[in-house]
């Protein structure tokens, strides 16, 4: 009898998580890796994309060699993360969404709260769009975001060549 397994990644705030679990959905394993985060001013939180993806592989990893299954038997994988928006280059590279110009800090964590005028414009707008969200536009949402990244950090706005949640 063939056995295949899943493997689901929860990509949090403070970590990633992946668990290896059998065709009947029970966990056989778990592993979790901590992601730095950043917070050079109040209301700011900035990841390091690079950073997400490494405690990604490692968690996956580890929680499959805590199963011994090998990683041909996993027939699919799912992924769940935090709405973040990362900021890359035309070629790829990491860009800067920091006051600090670290281009190591490339993502502007859902908890940042930096766009809370930008958030109250969208929603003074009275656009049909907030229709379908509440009525409200949040900071924590990617419009506001790349509004004030538009507007703060122009140099890394005018770089940018992928916008990704």
């Amino acid at each position: 009898m063939l056995t295949s397994f899943v493997c689901a990644v929860d990509v949090g705030t403070g970590s990633a998580r992946a668990g290896i679990l059998d065709s009947h959905g029970n966990l056989l394993g778990r592993a979790e890796r901590p992601i730095a985060m950043h917070q050079p001013k109040p209301d700011h939180a900035e990841h390091d994309s690079e950073n997400i993806w490494s405690a990604v592989c490692a968690a996956v990893r580890a929680a499959r060699e805590k199963t011994n299954v090998a990683a041909s038997d996993i027939v699919g994988i799912s992924f769940d993360a935090t709405c973040s928006l990362v900021v890359r280059g035309r070629r790829g590279d990491q860009l800067s969404v920091s006051v600090t110009g670290e281009k190591r800090w490339d993502t502007i964590v859902w908890l940042d709260h930096r766009a809370i005028a930008e958030a109250d414009e969208c929603t003074r707008s009275g656009h049909a769009v907030l229709d379908y969200i509440g009525g409200v536009m949040s900071p924590e949402m990617q419009t506001p975001k790349l509004m004030w990244l538009k507007r703060n950090l122009p140099a890394t706005w005018n770089e940018a060549g992928y916008l990704f949640d």
